[in-house]
């Protein structure tokens, strides 16, 4: 088998089983959808839905010092982090560059799981090994030792009820605890990537085909159904959230993001990126960058990655995703757009869809928000 040939997840044979449409995503051969992608959106935003995220990538951080090497590596305060917490931070180059965001899980007092994405996974890897050095503090490369299945929407908390005695009531948005799962031995995740409620469980590649059976049969009477990359794609973007390689890059700071709350500077020590992002916070402050908002489409036309936004026949920006939202029924697009045409409301916004200027509306983000 070549290198360049794609990976396949532990539930691989069952995606195609269920007649998934398969697609290379980041090295991985993954579920795009198995039937309708708008019918799977729409089941996660009223009932539930089923994803593999197996191809996420994993790296366990133990050892006396691990807290204080995330602290240096990552931006966040990550020594502050509880067990059986999680937080969601980035991993920055030394000119403030975002190399990933991340999920960082504090399974124990001196154990810690780094959740990257697919497409990072390996520089993720490589910054952090490389980082550790001098630190009393071990990096594992623990990609192959889990595969991850998520349930989200609002029966979710129900049919993951159904399988397992752990205390899901008591396990806050950003938690995670160990328990086990239709007999299987899961650590349990309140977290996702839809704008639900939902639950992110890992579990040994050997026993996720089992699981995946379990949540299928607990969420029949619901109207669970298995979903694919498509239809996560519009339910982080209708959430305003961002995807690397979009809304994030080496070329963009967290300033520059909109998510620089995220950049801890009254942590103690140094961490890689601290000079080069406080300079980058105070130009954000005395000249804000591009701001990243919401357009929603007054026509039909789909907004794609790389359209220019234009206001009085002048670029102001550029669309970072766009799609047909199910949920809102119109064409969405998050964008960067210079900060006198950010306000929500701004006259005149355009985008430029092969030389027609389609006229968009300035929103905050999200587009959606759920009802708590």
């Amino acid at each position: 088998m070549s290198s360049n040939a794609p990976r396949h997840t532990a539930l691989d044979a069952l995606h195609r089983s269920l007649g998934a449409t398969m697609t290379d995503f980041a090295g991985w051969d993954m579920p795009l959808r198995y039937g309708s992608e708008r019918d799977e959106h729409l089941a996660v935003r009223t009932k539930a839905g089923l994803f593999d995220l197996s191809h996420m990538g994993e790296i366990t951080v133990t050892g006396p010092q691990a807290a204080a090497l995330l602290n240096y590596a990552l931006v966040g305060n990550i020594a502050s982090v509880g067990v059986g917490r999680a937080r969601y931070t980035m991993i920055c180059q030394e000119d403030g560059g975002i190399l990933d965001d991340l999920i960082v899980y504090r399974l124990a007092e001196t154990e810690y799981m780094v959740v990257a994405n697919a497409s990072n996974a390996q520089v993720v890897l490589d910054a952090l090994t490389e980082r550790a050095d001098g630190f009393d503090a071990e990096v594992r490369d623990d990609r192959d030792a889990y595969a991850l299945i998520a349930v989200q929407g609002p029966e979710s908390p129900g049919i993951l009820k159904s399988l397992t005695d752990a205390d899901l009531d008591g396990l806050k948005y950003y938690a995670g605890l160990p328990g086990t799962v239709a007999g299987v031995p899961a650590l349990i995740a309140r977290t996702g990537y839809t704008g639900e409620d939902g639950f992110e469980l890992f579990v040994a590649p050997a026993d996720a085909e089992r699981l995946w059976q379990a949540l299928t049969e607990a969420g029949v009477p619901v109207g669970l159904v298995p979903c694919g990359l498509s239809c996560r794609d519009t339910l982080r973007l209708e959430a305003g959230m961002p995807l690397y390689g979009h809304e994030l890059t080496t070329s963009l700071t967290p300033f520059d993001a909109g998510l620089g709350r995220v950049v801890k500077f009254e942590k103690e020590g140094d961490f890689v990126g601290r000079k080069a992002l406080e300079a980058a916070a105070e130009r954000a402050e005395k000249n804000p960058p591009r701001v990243l908002v919401g357009l929603i489409a007054e026509g039909r036309r789909v907004p794609r990655a790389g359209y220019t936004v234009v206001a009085d026949g002048t670029v102001i920006g550029e669309v970072t995703s766009g799609a047909p939202s199910p949920t809102l029924g119109k064409p969405i697009a998050i964008a960067y757009v210079d900060a006198a045409h950010a306000a929500p409301g701004s006259a005149g916004v355009g985008v430029d869809i092969r030389g027609s200027h389609e006229p968009y509306e300035v929103v905050a983000l999200p587009f959606y928000k759920r009802q708590k």
